[in-house]
């Protein structure tokens, strides 16, 4: 069910501009609630001004924290959860783009596809509905070219962009296996040879490119005229530079900044992970929150440190040689006699206040991501593009399911 006061529907038009504004209002009037991160403080400063819903959200276990994880909005906490929470799905409320009829796959297209990923393209594919119909694909940082090769049909053709040369011949004998006629090209779509790839026939395809990468695309389709492009963007935070540039005017206008945390909030909900992993990261997670207390401690300085990631096999290792070896490459001093069972244990504790109480920027999350996209579709609307966003697929099979449509008609 939407939420009040908004349609669940795809935006367009002057929809694009009004939800960007509501939303900025949103995490501008309360970045002093998201912007901290739990796990870089032992207090956050939002704590003083609502303590009971502090004291609720430590006093949960890490179960409880990972129950609430995908659907924050829902739990039941002392206020301003609840009312945050309302305003988070009101602001965060977004339909599906139409789907229309896809042609069948070809034989075994999807073989050598994990199946979330095929699931994933068949979504995507399923949603890329123009006035005009393509006539030129480019799959934008292709890997294999799954997708390019499931979108073409009898009369069109295919071009595939990537880094990764392993990749392109493998897409390359993928292509010649199916009996496709299909242009696997190497390329560092960063470079600035990339722009002479790209004409104006083109329809630009990227599911889930990172950053920098489909920032790429929306700057160089939108200058060499493509009249039609489709962009899933992810991992805002993989970008060159330490803060965000806003790519349209209007983001630009906003006092809203962003650096690399903050980019990384809509990237922490994730729906893949398989029990090992998530062991692992929870792990991994708590020993680093028993470090961190210990070195507080052994440098009299109440701040966070930044530690380098370890490989997972230190995992496998006593606790006590992971912290001497994590003191030794920040030349801390001598840790000395510790009880190290102790530590470890405080670690777990920490870990469980720290993932419930991101419970609470959690409710950011969406709206944050949404932000982002209507920046790049308020670019692409300034270019002259009529915009449709929207989702293709539901959360379970990616929180990534946002969708930019842009065409020149």
């Amino acid at each position: 069910m939407p939420a009040r006061g908004v349609d669940s529907q795809v935006l367009t038009g002057e929809a694009l501009l009004a939800r960007f504004m509501a939303l900025d209002t949103f995490l501008i009037e309360h970045q002093a609630l998201w912007k901290p991160r739990p796990f870089t403080h032992l207090r956050l400063p939002w704590e003083t001004s609502y303590p009971d819903l502090a004291s609720w959200l430590r006093g949960r276990s890490l179960e409880d924290a990972e129950n609430a994880h995908h659907q924050p909005a829902l739990l039941d906490a002392p206020e301003p959860f609840a009312t945050l929470a309302a305003l988070s799905l009101e602001l965060s409320t977004l339909g599906q783009l139409p789907t229309h009829t896809l042609a069948a796959a070809g034989h075994r297209l999807n073989v050598d596809v994990p199946g979330r990923k095929w699931q994933q393209i068949e979504a995507f594919a399923s949603r890329l509905s123009f006035a005009t119909p393509p006539t030129h694909w480019l799959d934008w940082c292709s890997g294999k070219g799954h997708l390019g090769r499931r979108l073409l049909q009898t009369g069109q053709q295919l071009t595939c962009l990537e880094h990764d040369p392993a990749l392109v011949l493998s897409g390359q004998a993928l292509s010649q296996r199916h009996h496709l006629h299909a242009l696997h090209v190497e390329q560092d779509v960063l470079a600035t040879s990339t722009a002479s790839l790209l004409n104006c026939d083109h329809t630009p395809v990227a599911l889930h490119a990172c950053g920098d990468l489909h920032v790429r695309l929306i700057q160089l389709a939108s200058a060499v005229g493509c009249k039609q492009l489709a962009v899933s963007p992810c991992c805002y935070n993989r970008i060159s530079r330490s803060d965000y540039q806003p790519m349209s005017s209007v983001a630009a206008r906003s006092v809203l900044q962003l650096n690399l945390d903050d980019l990384l909030l809509p990237m922490s909900e994730t729906v893949t992970a398989g029990a090992r992993v998530r062991r692992q990261r929870d792990t991994s997670m708590a020993r680093r929150l028993g470090f961190d207390l210990l070195q507080r401690q052994l440098r009299g300085v109440d701040e966070y440190l930044p530690t380098p990631s370890l490989p997972t096999t230190w995992l496998d290792k006593p606790f006590s040689e992971y912290c001497h070896h994590l003191a030794a490459f920040k030349e801390l001093s001598t840790i000395g006699p510790q009880d190290w069972s102790a530590v470890e244990t405080a670690g777990w504790q920490r870990l469980a206040q720290v993932r419930n109480l991101e419970l609470l920027r959690g409710l950011f999350r969406r709206p944050l991501e949404l932000w982002l996209v209507l920046d790049r579709a308020l670019f692409l609307s300034e270019q002259g593009y009529a915009v449709r966003l929207g989702t293709f697929c539901e959360t379970p099979l990616t929180p990534r399911n946002l969708l930019v449509l842009a065409e020149r008609t």
